[in-house]
């Protein structure tokens, strides 16, 4: 069973969630072209030395290949957030990305329920 997140958690998920969001808008281009990337939720560790990321990919269709993209951009990434944080953070967590399926999921469900 998950433990509860505690409100410093809380606190830093909702920063890195709008910090990590930014950075896909201004740099979207260059890690998933023609695509749009957003943030759809972020949880940290207990010690905020861990990120896990989940991320929406619209138009759905290539959202391996932007995962793995934004993956193996993930040290610039982390670089880009730890410029933006340094005076709210005290160490820039490790970040792991995740594809958000619970949109194609709602789809799927919707397609159902009218079929």
């Amino acid at each position: 069973m998950e433990a509860e997140e505690s409100t410093r958690q809380k606190k830093v998920s909702r920063l890195i969630q709008k910090e990590v969001a930014e950075i896909f808008v201004h740099n979207g281009r260059e890690y998933a072209p023609g695509k749009m990337i957003s943030v759809t939720k972020v949880r940290m560790s207990p010690d905020l030395s861990y990120a896990r990321i989940h991320i929406s990919v619209f138009p759905s269709a290539a959202q391996e290949e932007v995962l793995k993209s934004v993956q193996a951009h993930s040290h610039k990434i982390r670089f880009e957030l730890g410029q933006k944080t340094k005076s709210q953070l005290r160490i820039v967590p490790e970040l792991t990305f995740f594809i958000d399926d619970s949109l194609d999921y709602i789809e799927k469900i919707d397609k159902l329920l009218k079929s």
